[in-house]
């Protein structure tokens, strides 16, 4: 064992040792303080994050982990960001959940930590913080839920929102049916059951070397999913007493397995800006070429939605996330190891396909080429992304005239105007929703489609714009324009009207203008008056420090590693 860092605390017999210890006990055994490792259970529990609810019971299995294995498991409520509940859009405080959960890793006596997350922002703040703080570390993702079903057919959550509240706008489903379908939508415990951006960064965690072998993807009812968290529990300990850290596991290696599993499995555009940030916690030197290059040539082989057939629990029946990277372990990185002190790919061998309707073997994929790919251009110099697997095939070359929308308040108060001047053809353009203009980079990039063009049957269009999307979302839809309008960039200059160009294989996103008329061209007046700017508090703060989609939107002065070393006493 090394020296446990809780000891600093624990150890001697002055006034701060006594201090510490005294108002520790209330249960504790003596031995509780001397040679035992103190692990923190960094737990997003909250009745207003649904999809976390459960993360109370998968503590207490957590916990039973760390005493048997000699440890001591405390529990650390942290912040917790509920997707589909708060205002204005979660992303805006997944740095001030980072940012606070790493000061409470570093300002407490502990010696390792187990990270409880499952909805999308928990798991990347939880490794952001991780990430910084650099003490023994290991990932438990809370699991998808269960399928519901709808009039015999199976609902994929948020994917099939979308679906159902376009046929309603269309007028081929009845508002009854809509609202009957929302009991059957969330069926139990956990969190989305689509391939979005829950599933898809508990995925990540996994082929980051950041969790259990094996435990990405298991069901939240599941019972499996608490005894893997017992185990995690023991490997917390083994991770102290071998001082294995998230610096010696997150490297560059290990980003290039996320990427590679990012496009093997259909993974969220979210992930992008995601991975970009806990990498710039981590000091790993990943840009977003990176995706491209690595991803660009590795096949889908999960048949999930939003841009295949099946959901989540399909995919564990199947084989789950081991299956799918058996099949694309030459596309792995062999040295990157995980949490275990293997490497990734050892853990792989034996990990069969169950079904090949999920599954896909490597040779019969859905798509030869699945990454997400990285468009460039004038309209977005400094990168945009889209999803081919969850985009429209015809739509991937596409020349279509501007329709402009200056705010999130312009598209609902005009989208479904009969005098509204569009068409198919057309390219739905939105602004004024990045990271600083919004603020926080909303899921509203997935704009819907306006109501004359549903009702004659599209159901899908090119849409560009400087916000993010739901993991569960689908369409030909381009994200993370940067820079964004709000500092400058060049989608602040579009009108309605301007030749849009998008080639996708050809990784290019222009307006086909001269420059010198773009060079003419000022920001709208309505564009800019609808930008944010709070005066006060955590929205000030951000606005004034955010960075932007291509660095992974934290904050500037967040980058890099502060360690967990505390120098100072409390009395």
């Amino acid at each position: 064992m090394t020296d446990l860092r809780s000891a600093q605390w624990y150890g001697g017999d002055d006034r701060n040792a006594y201090i510490h210890r005294a108002w520790m006990r209330r249960g504790l055994p003596d031995g509780a303080f001397s040679g035992r490792p103190h692990i923190a259970i960094a737990n997003t529990a909250s009745d207003l994050t649904p999809c976390n609810m459960h993360l109370n019971d998968v503590a207490e299995s957590v916990k039973a982990g760390v005493w048997e294995a000699g440890g001591v498991p405390l529990n650390l409520p942290v912040i917790s960001i509920g997707e589909t509940q708060v205002r204005p859009t979660a992303m805006l405080w997944r740095n001030l959940a980072a940012m606070a959960i790493e000061e409470m890793l570093r300002a407490n006596p502990i010696d390792g930590v187990v990270l409880l997350g499952g909805c999308d922002k928990t798991i990347p703040a939880l490794l952001m913080a991780a990430a910084s703080v650099d003490l023994p570390a290991v990932v438990v993702p809370g699991g998808p839920m269960l399928t519901g079903h709808f009039r015999g057919t199976p609902l994929g959550c948020g994917t099939d929102v979308w679906r159902l509240s376009e046929e309603v706008r269309a007028g081929t489903l009845s508002q009854e049916a809509f609202m009957r379908s929302e009991s059957a939508m969330i069926r139990s415990r956990g969190h989305c059951n689509t391939m979005g951006t829950a599933s898809t960064m508990a995925s990540m965690a996994e082929a980051l070397g950041m969790t259990l072998p094996g435990i990405a993807g298991t069901p939240a009812p599941d019972s499996r999913l608490l005894a893997l968290s017992h185990e995690t529990g023991r490997l917390a300990v083994e991770l102290v007493a071998a001082g294995r850290r998230p610096s010696d596991i997150l490297t560059k290696a290990s980003f290039h397995n996320a990427i590679v599993t990012l496009a093997a499995i259909g993974g969220s555009t979210n992930a992008v800006v995601h991975l970009l940030a806990i990498a710039g916690r981590a000091g790993v030197d990943l840009t977003l070429d990176d995706f491209d290059e690595v991803g660009s040539g590795v096949p889908l082989l999960v048949d999930l939605q939003p841009a295949g057939r099946h959901l989540m629990d399909d995919l564990y029946r199947a084989g789950g996330l081991h299956a799918v990277l058996n099949e694309v372990g030459d596309l792995l990185d062999p040295d990157a190891i995980t949490v275990t002190g293997r490497p990734l790919v050892t853990h792989l061998a034996g990990a069969e396909i169950w079904d090949e309707e999920v599954i896909r073997r490597r040779n019969k994929p859905l798509l030869d080429d699945a990454g997400i790919a990285v468009l460039r251009g004038n309209l977005a110099p400094d990168g945009a992304v889209i999803k081919p697997a969850a985009a429209s095939p015809e739509l991937l070359r596409h020349r279509g005239r501007a329709v402009v929308f200056e705010s999130v308040e312009d598209l609902h108060a005009r989208l479904d105007s009969p005098d509204l001047d569009v068409s198919a053809d057309s390219v739905l353009i939105l602004r004024g929703c990045g990271p600083k203009g919004y603020p926080g980079m909303p899921e509203v990039g997935n704009l819907p489609l306006p109501a004359k063009l549903l009702a004659k049957g599209v159901r899908d269009m090119v849409r560009v714009s400087d916000a993010r999307m739901s993991g569960t979302a689908y369409g030909t839809v381009v994200l993370h324009a940067a820079p964004e309008a709000a500092v400058g960039g060049p989608l602040a200059l579009v009108r309605t009207g301007d030749p849009i160009v998008l080639d996708v294989p050809s990784r290019r996103l222009d307006i086909d203008l001269p420059i010198e008329e773009l060079a003419t061209r000022e920001p709208t007046e309505a564009s800019t008056a609808a930008y944010a700017s709070p005066t006060r508090g955590w929205e000030r703060l951000y606005v004034d420090h955010v960075m932007q989609a291509d660095k992974g939107a934290d904050l500037d002065f967040l980058t890099g590693a502060s360690g967990h070393s505390v120098s100072r006493e409390s009395h």
